[in-house]
């Protein structure tokens, strides 16, 4: 059983370093892109539209092995995707974010309009400020960006 379990973190572990690179790599234009932007001038709303969509594109592709059917593939991105995921994994993250990252998480956080009515309004705050800083990294950092989102390797298993 022990070793069954180790196997399963070590394909995890591999299913993540394989992920990463994907997701950062698959824009052959991303370097001249990202040097273009002025990312300091960016809005808060403006980071968190990209790092909404990274952070989908990195759940979509770590989840694509083994192959399933789509409605499997869309329950298990749709969980990981959600305001209160997203909530929860900014809380875990928070130790490992330099005082600049959590500062950007912060600026998210603050910019965040109510959302919708289903939500409490601190939960979609919380995952707007994820999604900034997923977006900002993105933007400036691709390693860094590689390092946060290992660390949620756990919550993703």
């Amino acid at each position: 059983m022990e070793l069954e379990t180790q196997t399963s973190k070590d394909a995890e572990a591999v299913r993540l370093q394989t992920t990463l690179p994907l997701l950062l790599s698959s824009n052959p234009y991303a370097s001249e892109i990202n040097s273009a932007i002025p990312v300091q001038r960016l809005s808060p709303a403006a980071l968190a539209y990209v790092g909404d969509a990274v952070f989908e594109l990195f759940i979509r592709t770590y989840y694509l092995t083994p192959p399933k059917r789509l409605k499997a593939y869309h329950e298990q991105v749709v969980t990981h995707v959600r305001a209160e995921t997203q909530a929860r994994y900014l809380k875990i993250l928070r130790p490992h974010l330099t005082e600049a990252e959590q500062d950007i998480a912060r600026r998210g956080r603050n910019a965040s309009p109510r959302g919708p009515k289903r939500l409490d309004p601190e939960i979609y705050q919380q995952a707007t400020g994820l999604e900034t800083l997923l977006g900002y990294l993105y933007l400036t950092d691709s390693n860094r960006l590689t390092e946060v989102l290992a660390y949620l390797q756990p919550e993703l298993a």
